[in-house]
Parts: C-alpha cells; structure tokens; sequence
C-alpha cells in the first residue's frame, strides 16, 4: 500500500476540478476579476516520518492582513519571482528560514482565490523533519504541526458561519489541539484532501 506522501504525490498529479474555486463558493463575498486578483503562492510543507505532519504558522497579531490566523508560509508572487514555486521557496525562507534546497518540491495544489483579492497556487514540498528553522518574529508567532492524515481526513471537515462585516460568512474549519485553521488555508486542504478521494 503506498504511503501517505506518495498518495499525495500521485494526487497532485491527477486531474480534476477543485472542491472550492475560493472564497467565493460560499456566497459571502461578491467575485472578482480573474483579471484583478493579485498573484500569491505559499508552500505546503509536509515532514517526512512515518507519520507525516504538515507544518503551519501563526500569523503575528500586529499584521494588517490575518494576523493571529494559522497559515502556510507565502505571500505574492514579486517580478523577481521565477513563477509560484520561486515566490513560495522564497517567502518560506523569509519567514520560516527554510532553505529552498531543503524542499522536494512534490507538485501544484489548486488555486485558491481569497476574498481579500489573491490567486493562492499551493505548492507542495516534501522537508526531512528535525531541521532548524528561524521563524521571522516580525511575521511568525509560533510554528506547529500537525499530523497530515488528520487534516486530510474529510470526517474532520467541519463547515461553519459566522457574520462578517454585516454578512454571514460560511468556512471551513480544521480543529486540532486548540488550533483552529480555517479560511483559505483549510479551503486548500479540503482541495488537497479531495485529490486523494
């Protein structure tokens, strides 16, 4: 039986159309232009072990945008940038101080459009676990993991709603530990996890 990275791996490389196209699927927020949204990556960094973890942030509660929310590591796609997977190795490194040479990168996740107005392309990356890294204090407040079946594990799913800005808002959660990842990045896994079905 393969393991859980190689399923991943042969997810990422089927075909198929994304559960969740964005925020927009849940009717809260209203679309906008392709055209308009600014392009974003972030890295999905799966520990090998024999039981795989995912690593995530903590968003640092003075930012303007997310802060205090569990996130992947990424940010928008600079003119330097050559495509996703640079702008992603690159943002990982300045946040999490993960080495670019350090990351199998495995495949693409789908894209993610935000109803903050970004184009979010996941990219997958493989890290051997024990390694050393110096999260950016001024972007990342804690560092954490958390096992890769349970986040893929559809059972642990869970759709909410709540008012926003005078509109009910509905998302999904992944609840683990007292952690709570929603938004974007629980939509991404709910992709991720719908590759693997």
């Amino acid at each position: 039986m393969p393991s859980l990275i190689e399923r991943v791996r042969a997810g990422l490389l089927a075909s198929g159309s994304p559960v969740l196209a964005g925020d927009q699927d849940f009717g809260s927020f209203g679309t906008t232009p392709s055209g308009m949204l600014v392009p974003a990556a972030v890295l999905v960094p799966i520990i090998r072990a024999p039981d795989p973890r995912l690593l995530l942030t903590t968003r640092t509660s003075h930012l303007r945008n997310h802060a205090g929310q569990v996130a992947f590591p990424g940010g928008r796609i600079d003119t330097g940038d050559d495509g996703p997977v640079a702008a992603a190795l690159r943002e990982a490194q300045e946040e999490i101080g993960l080495e670019p040479s350090a990351v199998e990168v495995m495949g693409m996740g789908d894209v993610y459009q935000t109803g903050t107005g970004y184009s979010v392309q996941p990219v997958v990356g493989a890290i051997e676990p024990g390694l050393s890294l110096s999260p950016n204090p001024h972007e990342v407040a804690d560092l954490f993991e958390v096992p890769l079946d349970f986040v893929l594990d559809r059972r642990n799913h869970l759709l909410r709603e709540a008012e926003w800005k005078g509109r009910l808002r509905r998302y999904y959660v992944i609840e683990y530990e007292g952690r709570m990842i929603w938004g974007a990045t629980a939509g991404m896994l709910v992709n991720l996890a719908s590759r693997l079905a």
